[in-house]
């Protein structure tokens, strides 16, 4: 069973711890400033058959574990019920940099509504390694989502395609500054990447 494997990458260590500790602290509120009063909503339901698949990053608030990525997407197929095989691919630097990719797994924590899951990058098997990957919009015809926290202070913008409607994007914005620091938000580069 391998939790993560780097490709192309000679700080294969360092890059595991970092990416391990920056998504544990990220997700669980160690992160990017202090949480934002308002409680974090997540979608009433999520079918996960329709949610598998690639995305791409639009933009996020920055964490340790994703520094100098570009061309970020993540990509999610079923293990088995209630458990997702997650790998998340970037570019180091830019466009034509070396390919870097992480494997782990989501699981399900709310089974009623499977908008509240977990995902963890090592020893995912112990929820304490696992951060919180709650799915706080989603588009009728799953083109777009939005994943945040409990905490707010993680924010993902993401998109079935490389692309998204600036108005959408900007819809999006205005709805997760309810719960999260928007203006910390920064933008991903997604053209030449692939």
């Amino acid at each position: 069973m391998k939790e993560l494997r780097l490709i192309g990458s000679s700080r294969g260590s360092l890059f595991l711890f970092i990416f391990s500790f920056g998504l544990f602290s990220g997700f669980m509120g160690w992160g990017n400033g202090a949480a934002r009063a308002a409680t974090v909503p997540t979608v009433p339901f999520v079918d996960l058959n329709r949610y598998l698949g690639t995305w791409y990053e639009i933009a996020s608030i920055p964490q340790r574990f994703s520094e100098g990525c570009t061309c970020t997407r993540a990509d999610y197929t079923l293990k088995r019920e209630g458990v997702l095989r997650v790998v998340n691919t970037c570019r180091d630097g830019s466009p034509g940099g070396k390919l870097r990719r992480a494997r782990g797994r989501g699981y399900v924590e709310d089974k009623q509504t499977n908008s509240k899951l977990s995902v963890g990058f090592f020893l995912p098997f112990f929820p304490f390694f696992r951060g919180e990957y709650w799915i706080t919009e989603l588009a009728e015809d799953y083109s777009y989502a939005v994943v945040s926290n409990s905490q707010g202070n993680s924010l993902w913008i993401l998109s079935r395609t490389p692309a998204m409607d600036p108005r959408v994007y900007d819809s999006l914005v205005q709805a997760a500054g309810a719960y999260a620091d928007v203006a910390s938000l920064v933008r991903q580069r997604q053209d030449g990447c692939w």
